[in-house]
């Protein structure tokens, strides 16, 4: 074949290369997972990406109730509860392991200094022995696995620890965040941002020299909870309880840029397995501890126009809370915190299904999930 008739098709592989390499991102910390595809973080969590460290394991929803003090075990193939055991006072999170290997319950034994973390075996399904640690009130994961970050909410503290003994190795003060909570992390990895729920700020972290970077005080509202980050990376959503919507973050300039309404008590956050869409889940009360058949629902964000596509509502009210999206993607289960039940929402339709189980549901999650490691939580996969 002639050069001349090759020439261009050689230039535009040429230039495509550059643009890849343009838009590639590398990760900030040694042993983080690869950023595969630049414009979505989710890629590797999509319906069907299950790692072999999964295998075996129960398809199961695990419910800690904060107030009776035990985590329920649902079936979601029959959306019955097969199982219930104790735990340690006020387990508020169950969170899958960094290496997908085991759940942890976070016993956060609010106001005493009894509190535990408890591992949950994915492949039975059953509890093991708990393990004392101070205020667990969630618990995440550096980047590269290399840490466990409990989350020592009343302390104002992040606890540094080893992400299979959980061996205290360095603590890290948050003085101006009171209520610290929930996190996301910089698509590279390079920084993680908190939530302060009693102070209305925000506190961003570096997660290479573990420092402090600086406070953000929100505009409105004044009580952010849960935080999800855009599948590009550029954008972290902020939902708020007071203000009733969610925040738009710079995470790289840490910097306020917008805000969209969405329902009364916005709480949880939860991307769906496309990342396409963040589901957003609207307790129904602006108050800490709400009332049975509230104005909760769900709102259904579409990230590519940033605009509420989508309004699912709970026949006879509820309060929808934390949880997460199923394996497939066709369910977004939530835990009812005022209504001492689960809700199972159908993500085709929005048509939702009560389960009852304890006192006060708080984080759920759905395991096993899709994705190479979890960063924390109820499973921010990646």
């Amino acid at each position: 074949m002639p050069i001349a008739r090759t020439l261009p098709s050689l230039l535009l592989a040429a230039a495509a290369l550059l643009v890849n390499d343009a838009e590639a991102i590398e990760p900030a910390l040694p042993g983080m997972p690869a950023i595969v595809d630049p414009s979505n973080l989710y890629s590797e969590a999509a319906a069907g990406k299950m790692s072999p460290a999964v295998a075996g394991a129960l398809q199961r929803v695990y419910v800690p109730n904060v107030k009776s003090n035990d985590v329920y075990v649902i079936d979601p193939a029959t959306n019955q509860v097969v199982d219930r055991f104790k735990v340690g006072s006020n387990p508020q999170h169950v969170v899958p392991s960094w290496d997908l290997k085991t759940l942890w319950v976070a016993n956060n034994a609010e106001g005493t200094t009894k509190g535990s973390l408890i591992p949950i075996d994915p492949l039975t399904g059953k509890p093991g022995k708990p393990i004392a640690v101070d205020d667990p009130y969630n618990m995440y994961f550096t980047p590269d696995g290399k840490h466990a970050i409990v989350v020592a909410e009343a302390l104002k503290r992040l606890d540094f620890r080893d992400p299979h003994t959980l061996a205290l190795e360095f603590s890290l003060a948050t003085p101006e965040c009171a209520g610290i909570n929930h996190a996301d992390f910089a698509i590279d990895g390079r920084y993680a941002i908190f939530t302060c729920e009693f102070g209305g700020h925000l506190a961003k972290i570096d997660m290479v020299e573990h420092k402090v970077i600086g406070y953000l005080k929100l505009s409105r509202g004044g009580m952010p909870q849960d935080i999800r980050v855009s599948p590009d990376g550029k954008v972290f959503y902020v939902a708020d309880m007071m203000a009733d919507g969610v925040f738009e973050i710079d995470g790289d300039a840490f910097r306020e840029t917008g805000f969209i309404m969405t329902g009364v008590g916005t709480h949880g956050l939860y991307p769906s397995r496309d990342g396409t869409q963040l589901y957003i889940a609207n307790r129904g009360s602006n108050k800490i501890h709400g009332t049975k058949g509230g104005p909760g629902n769900v709102s259904v964000l579409d990230f590519a126009t940033r605009k509420v596509v989508a309004t699912w509502p709970i026949p006879g009210g509820g309060s929808p809370d934390m949880g997460n999206v199923s394996a497939d993607g066709s369910h977004l289960w939530l835990s009812g915190r005022y209504d001492d039940v689960v809700y199972s929402f159908d993500t085709r339709t929005g048509a939702v299904v009560k389960i009852p189980v304890g006192t006060q549901p708080h984080g759920l999650t759905v395991w096993p999930q899709p994705g190479r490691n979890s960063f924390g939580h109820t499973g921010n996969m990646r």
